[in-house]
């Protein structure tokens, strides 16, 4: 199977299924002596790691990360930093009616129509089981990044019910099981949520991402543009069916004079008046903050009976056995993070390699 690393400078590429021995990654192109360690990493995965609460699924991973290569004396290298996760907790058995049958909405059709052949235990390939390993890449990212630049996800909608955005609070999110910045929207999603997970069914979500400190200049015409490589990398997230950039979609409903964001000098720096464009202008970054949502559809793995066919033509019923996340999009935050990590840092060093002497803000440059 090809088409399993992403990046050009930053190069992460991913290997692994959902109940093999074990999940792992290589990251490549890392700059040398960034201090690295098992411990710098950690948190970010437990931040994703499953069973945290009775929102999500049940399994049992500890997701402790090994630094196989890459790394002496506590420091990078620049040669491949190679990562593992063992898996400790699958339970096969719970997927044996799925070796002959496919999921309504899942990848089993397709990866069998593909290749003939998949590893039905789980997912395989095509579980959020991969994604650990994403966030494990995402924190060498963020070191790359330096201090500097900041990157923060929230749930901002699960299911149909949206957050409040006049009670937008960054300290909420890590004191909620749903990583919400709207403290008051935190309770009537979690009886929503008890409700979809006790009928054995599930629901969506939007996750939002915000990079702040990000210098202009990412990015480059015409296909290579920052946009365009962040809408991939989110769009590669399992289930994520929809991407937008700052106002997105909602930006078709606005005047040229309401979408565009004025400008004015402040202190020899370019000042935005606005940021609809979701720090991002043909391409490249502005040094506002870069804004991009995704939304994520119900995880295709519920209890209800659904009409399906088998490996034989047959139609047939699935109900899926097992520990499943009634709303993925929940986890899907940190992943969505880490994809934007991975994404900046490899148009960061593209950016050192092609402009070293760029400006890292939006201040003119003298003629």
């Amino acid at each position: 199977m090809s088409h399993n690393s992403f990046g050009h400078l930053f190069r992460v590429t991913t290997w692994g299924e959902s109940h093999g021995p074990a999940i792992g990654c290589v990251v490549d192109g890392c700059p040398p002596r960034l201090p690295l360690s098992e411990a710098d990493i950690q948190p970010w995965l437990d931040r994703r790691r499953p069973g945290r609460s009775r929102f999500t699924t049940q399994r049992r991973e500890p997701d402790q990360v090994r630094i196989l290569s890459g790394v002496f004396e506590g420091v990078t290298t620049g040669t491949p930093i190679a990562l593992q996760i063992d898996n400790v907790d699958q339970r096969s058995k719970d997927y044996g009616e799925l070796a002959e049958r496919f999921r309504p909405g899942h990848a089993d059709l397709t990866y069998e129509l593909k290749y003939g052949i998949r590893d039905w235990r789980g997912g395989g390939r095509a579980s959020a089981r991969e994604t650990a390993m994403r966030v494990a890449a995402g924190a060498v990212a963020r070191l790359v990044l330096g201090g500097r630049v900041s990157i923060r996800g929230a749930l901002v909608q699960i299911g149909p019910h949206a957050i409040d955005r006049a009670r937008w609070d960054w300290d909420a999110v890590q004191a909620n099981p749903f990583f919400c910045p709207d403290p008051l929207a935190v309770e009537p999603w979690a009886e929503y949520l008890d409700g979809v997970r006790q009928a054995g069914s599930s629901c969506g979500a939007v996750v939002e991402v915000v990079a702040e400190g990000v210098p202009p200049g990412l990015g480059a015409p015409v296909y290579g543009k920052l946009d365009a490589d962040l809408a991939a990398a989110l769009m590669s997230i399992n289930a994520v069916k929809g991407v937008e950039i700052g106002d997105g979609f909602a930006a078709a409903t606005l005047s040229g004079e309401a979408n565009a964001d004025e400008m004015r000098m402040r202190d020899g720096v370019v000042a935005f008046r606005s940021n609809h464009a979701g720090g991002i202008l043909g391409g490249i970054s502005t040094g506002q903050p870069v804004v991009a949502r995704f939304a994520v559809k119900p995880t295709s793995s519920i209890r209800t009976p659904r009409a399906a066919v088998d490996r034989h033509g047959r139609e047939v019923e699935v109900a899926t056995k097992g520990r499943h996340d009634p709303c993925v999009g929940i986890r899907a935050v940190p992943v969505g993070e880490a994809m934007f990590a991975c994404v900046l840092a490899d148009h960061l060093l593209r950016q050192r390699a092609q402009n070293p002497d760029a400006p890292d803000s939006a201040r003119l440059p003298r003629n």
